[in-house]
């Protein structure tokens, strides 16, 4: 008995400590998805994007990319993501704006090894909306 309890605080304590947030930004067909998961001061961070070409892209071809992996807190309220590429000797950087309703992503030149034609992470200064 005194055994169960032990974990159930276990369990609890950690629970507490751990956040999962979810932000989505829909643009015509393009959808961008942020998973950020916290535990104490350690992020980690996935990204998705499925984008159809929309009216205007007429000619390109249907993508989704996706990219995790941990990030740092960079100052108040941001995240940065640093992704080395296995295809050559770059980085693809994420900087995350966190505010109360969203997030905004901004991407390095170097995120066309995980991302490539129409599809890209960049939220081109756009807020994807927090889920609740």
């Amino acid at each position: 008995m005194k055994k169960s309890l032990f974990f159930f605080a276990l369990l609890m304590s950690g629970s507490v400590l751990a956040t999962t947030d979810h932000y989505v930004l829909r643009e015509g067909k393009h959808v961008h998805h942020l998973k950020i998961t916290q535990i104490n001061d350690e992020y980690t961070v996935y990204s998705d994007v499925d984008f159809e070409p929309n009216a205007d892209e007429k000619g390109s071809k249907a993508c989704s990319a996706d990219i995790t992996g941990e990030a740092k807190g960079a100052g108040e309220n941001k995240i940065t993501l640093k992704k080395h590429s296995e295809e050559d000797a770059t980085y693809c950087v994420l900087d995350i704006q966190l505010s109360a309703t969203g997030a905004k992503i901004d991407q390095s030149e170097n995120c066309a090894n995980f991302a490539t034609g129409i599809c890209h992470f960049d939220s081109d200064g756009k807020e994807l909306i927090k889920v609740k």
